[in-house]
């Protein structure tokens, strides 16, 4: 589905990164790999790449405008163009927002929601005709989060942003849609209790937390010509646990 592409995804050292660039390899994309400590995980995520397809390790604070911008040339130098960005690097400080610091609410939106500006405003002039762009945002952009409101309303923004790009490049035929996962079996619930889980997946309708590939799957859609004539679009991957 995506033999001859050429796609970036930040923050693919593990999770929905990760399971993004392998399903992305299977299906025959050129993947970079983007991190910015975990050198080992990325090297692990890029094996399982090179499984499949190949790729190449872009190390990097996306969220730093110059570090994005080498990242992006890096990726340039070595495959001419750039046919798909997934921007899914992203951190999650659960506290309440009275207990939160200035430091919180700007990291989280320099990795999340600044990340997003950087690596579009670098990226798109080596975009060609049928590019793709993805975001992925949260369900808590819409629902709001009572311990996450820094999280929550950078993913919100980066709706916004998804949007404004998309009314822009549509005439260039750059597609750019979001992806907005629920509670998903990765880092961020690596805490949770097994009486926790079970209660989580209780409260979804197809009573299961979902899996990093279940996002992946959508982002493949997205990516591929199946989604041709979709654009501005927002995709819920929650097993029902929101609906908007």
């Amino acid at each position: 589905m995506l033999d001859g592409k050429n796609a970036i995804i930040t923050g693919a050292s593990r999770g929905i990164g990760r399971a993004i660039a392998v399903k992305f390899a299977q299906n025959g994309a050129f993947v970079g790999v983007n991190y910015l400590r975990s050198h080992e995980k990325a090297k692990e995520t890029l094996e399982e790449v090179r499984k499949y397809s190949d790729g190449i390790l872009l190390q990097g604070d996306v969220g730093k405008f110059q570090e994005a911008g080498r990242v992006v040339k890096k990726f340039v130098d070595s495959v001419g163009s750039i046919d798909i960005l997934v921007n899914n690097a992203g951190l999650y400080y659960r506290t309440h927002f009275h207990e939160m610091d200035e430091d919180i609410w700007d990291k989280t939106m320099e990795t999340n929601l600044k990340s997003c500006y950087n690596m579009c405003l670098h990226a798109i002039p080596h975009m060609r005709e049928g590019g793709r762009i993805i975001f992925i945002s949260s369900q808590l952009a819409f629902k709001g989060s009572a311990h996450g409101a820094a999280y929550a309303a950078s993913k919100a923004g980066m709706l916004g942003l998804m949007k404004s790009l998309a009314l822009e490049l549509g005439e260039k035929g750059i597609t750019v849609n979001a992806v907005a996962p629920g509670t998903i079996d990765t880092d961020i619930i690596a805490n949770y209790t097994d009486e926790m889980r079970k209660k989580r997946a209780e409260e979804v309708l197809l009573k299961r937390i979902g899996e990093p590939e279940d996002v992946a799957n959508a982002c493949l859609f997205l990516a591929s010509r199946m989604a041709d004539y979709i654009t501005g679009e927002t995709i819920v991957v929650s097993g029902g646990l929101y609906m908007k």
